[in-house]
């Protein structure tokens, strides 16, 4: 019986793939998602922004990411997708959504965000390779 499997030395799927300027060939969700939050971070990187954390986690859930620049920290999530298809990546952060990131911005302030000024809430989008940034999306 033959695997339909690549060999290792052709998957993706090692954490060198998620900095490439491409999407990782093996298409999967969460490589695809890696790939595209580490093109998000260095949008802002690229902008002034510090990033603070990457896939913060806590009971509640997850923040994509947190960054932070002249005093002003941003709860980001990222929505990434190869094509519009199923619509624009944005439009998945839904009113449930942003009522969830919300109460986790929160445990990440009451956790990790001392003496922070200014937070606001940002959607990015990665549709096709290409970064868009809602700030102050919601």
């Amino acid at each position: 019986m033959t695997s339909s499997r690549l060999p290792a030395s052709t998957r993706t799927s090692d954490t060198r793939s998620s900095f490439a300027e491409t999407p990782p060939i093996d298409r999967s969700r969460q490589a695809l998602g890696a790939w595209g939050e580490a093109k998000v971070a260095r949008w802002y990187e690229s902008r002034g922004y510090e990033v603070l954390d990457r896939n913060w986690r806590c009971a509640r859930g997850e923040i994509d990411l947190v960054v932070r620049r002249k005093g002003v920290v941003a709860i980001v999530e990222v929505k990434t997708r190869t094509s519009d298809r199923f619509g624009v990546p944005a439009l998945a952060v839904g009113h449930a959504k942003q009522a969830r990131l919300r109460r986790l911005g929160a445990a990440w302030l009451a956790e990790c965000g001392g003496g922070v000024g200014q937070v606001r809430f940002d959607v990015a989008s990665v549709l096709a390779g290409k970064v868009s940034v809602i700030e102050g999306a919601f």
